[in-house]
């Protein structure tokens, strides 16, 4: 099971929260959902610079709260706060009411998946080389405090004919318990070759209160 499921969807609703936070009606409900995944895919569009990690989004009957995790909070404000200003009226055009916009700095950028799985996609179409860019950054996330990354890339590696798989895990992956914090990432390469697909897994010890992290075992 720990193989085949993923960790974020394993753990929502028992060690993690929703990322959309709102009740609405049987009518109402395909309609808000299609909203959130704009509102995701035009901020991750928008502001790639920006190192975004997750989108929260939150919504009563009169607004809706934006809350962006974000390791480059100042490229998403702008100088002055303009372009957070203008990303304000893009949501609120997109949702068809008033939109309150929050960010959230990441301070350990390394220790987040999502952003571990894009930084190897950004040097993978800058041509380094794939196993460089594994080691390195899988290096530098056990450097951060992580107790175990896994990451895995599949595609024409290389500039390979035929595609294949890549992998590379230090540390340990507890994937098979509840009590362990995993988080999961997945991100793309578009090269001159083709897709590379990346995902990431970082073990990042256990949630507070578990078994497992009052004795700092690893499963």
């Amino acid at each position: 099971m720990g193989q085949k499921v993923m960790p974020l969807g394993f753990r929502i609703g028992i060690r993690e929260p929703w990322r959309s936070r709102w009740l609405a009606s049987k009518k109402d409900f395909p309609t808000l959902l299609e909203q959130d995944q704009k509102i995701r895919r035009f901020i991750k569009k928008e502001f790639r610079q920006a190192a975004v990690a997750r989108v929260d989004i939150e919504r009563t009957r009169e607004s809706t709260t934006v809350i962006v995790h974000t390791a480059r909070p100042g490229v998403l404000i702008g100088r002055k706060g303009v372009r957070a200003e203008q990303l304000r009226n893009d949501l609120a055009k997109l949702a068809g009411h008033p939109v309150t916009i929050h960010t959230i700095e990441i301070s350990r950028p390394e220790l987040v998946a999502q952003l571990v799985a894009e930084s190897i996609a950004e040097q993978l179409e800058k041509r380094v080389s794939f196993r460089r860019a594994l080691k390195k950054t899988a290096q530098m996330t056990m450097q951060a405090g992580a107790r175990g990354i896994k990451i895995l890339i599949a595609g024409r590696l290389g500039g390979a004919d035929m595609s294949r798989r890549e992998q590379i895990i230090q540390g340990s992956i507890a994937l098979s318990t509840l009590d362990a914090q995993i988080d999961y990432g997945f991100a793309e390469a578009r090269t001159t070759h083709g897709v590379i697909g990346v995902k990431t897994w970082v073990f990042r010890g256990y949630y507070e209160g578990t078994k497992g992290a009052s004795h700092g075992d690893d499963a």
